[in-house]
């Protein structure tokens, strides 16, 4: 067991935005409210997944709907405990174990440490996706057959609902019309879930992942050379392009955001093109009209000079940035996984090639 203090959770809101994979919402949003609850509330415990007993039961909290509407939506601030309790109070528990981040993103990941310290909660090392994904049950969960429901859902009007569905994908389909009436964002409990189902079904090690890559990246010691080099051995990252935006399309719609952006190359780069393509999450990337990445792997945009992880609705023209790739966690890459998160899922004609072997054949075509 740890600590979460004010300089972690610097650390932690960049390197999940960074995870986020352009999703996830708002780092510097999700930063205030977690450091304004640590204000008040004090530091939160952080336990490992091998510290917390298979009996004990856990909810998460999050955000759900389309990450851009947050720049002007901002939430009132007590949602996030009053969805968790509603949640609690419908499942008859007056015992809640802890908490824990649904997805990694800059306010995804903050929701459960502002929850936990307003109830003294400890915080789990652990989530259900090892990134941003846009929908509901694209959770590790789901794919080891753990219900999503019953979920509770407010707005920061006061509404609140309880959903019990017959299986996840109708948990995503209700719980999505009900998030687009409430203005296209809406706060979300789910997945209930037993110490033994987090062991065996989460992505362990997030949060702490999460740290070590904001660390990396805040460094005021390091140029971004050497930043880069330790970012890509901590993740077992690729560099794939550097450039400069010249064209974004995006709109929301059902409560998500859709788009494409083009890059002109760079640097080592100059003279070639890049396209990606995001569902509020950076999905398929496009060097040269050849797939160079492609989900459920990792499509990360950074900032060129800092490295600080550039979202999806803080894209604009003229901005330079380099795109990298991560391998996606194991769990992923299984025959469900890529059912449930591949590129066919969402529409594209691809077979999902691991991010690896793209490389390889990138790199020995170009040799």
């Amino acid at each position: 067991m740890r600590y979460i203090d004010k300089q972690s959770i610097e650390h932690i809101a960049v390197g999940a935005a960074f995870l986020g994979t352009g999703g996830g919402g708002d780092p510097y949003i999700g930063k205030l409210m977690a450091l304004s609850a640590i204000d008040k509330y004090g530091p939160v415990r952080l336990y490992s997944v091998d510290e917390i007993e298979d009996e004990g039961f856990f909810i998460p909290a999050a955000m759900m709907g389309a990450p851009s509407v947050l720049v002007e939506k901002f939430p009132k601030g007590d949602e996030f405990v009053k969805v968790f309790q509603m949640l609690a109070k419908y499942l008859g528990r007056e015992k809640i174990t802890g908490t824990f981040p649904m997805e990694a993103g800059g306010v995804n990941s903050m929701i459960p440490i502002v929850v936990a310290a307003q109830l003294n909660l400890p915080l789990i090392d652990c989530d259900g996706m090892g990134r941003a994904f846009p929908e509901l049950q694209m959770v590790t969960f789901n794919l080891d057959g753990i219900s999503a429901t019953p979920i509770a859902i407010t707005d920061e009007k006061g509404n609140i609902g309880i959903f019990e569905t017959i299986d996840n994908k109708w948990t995503e389909r209700l719980a999505r019309t009900a998030t687009v009436e409430m203005g296209a964002s809406a706060l979300v409990s789910l997945y209930p879930t037993t110490g033994a189902q987090i062991k065996n079904s989460g992505v362990h090690n997030i949060v702490t992942l999460s740290e070590q890559i904001g660390e990396i990246i805040s460094s005021k010691n390091r140029d971004a050379k050497d930043k880069l080099e330790q970012l890509l051995n901590l993740t077992s990252g690729y560099e794939l392009f550097q450039g400069k935006i010249t064209d974004v399309i995006r709109e929301t719609k059902g409560g998500f955001n859709f788009g494409k952006m083009n890059l002109e190359g760079i640097e080592m780069n100059k003279e070639e093109q890049m396209k990606v393509y995001f569902q509020n999450e950076n999905l398929i990337a496009e060097k040269n009209d050849q797939v160079i990445a492609m989900t459920p792997d990792l499509i990360c945009l950074v900032d060129y000079e800092t490295l600080l992880p550039v979202t999806t609705e803080s894209l604009k023209y003229g901005k330079r940035v380099r795109v990298m790739g991560l391998p996606a966690h194991p769990k992923w890459r299984t025959t469900m996984g890529i059912e449930t998160v591949g590129p066919r899922y969402f529409g594209y004609d691809y077979d999902y090639v691991p991010i690896e072997e793209l490389v390889s054949k990138a790199v020995a075509k170009h040799v």
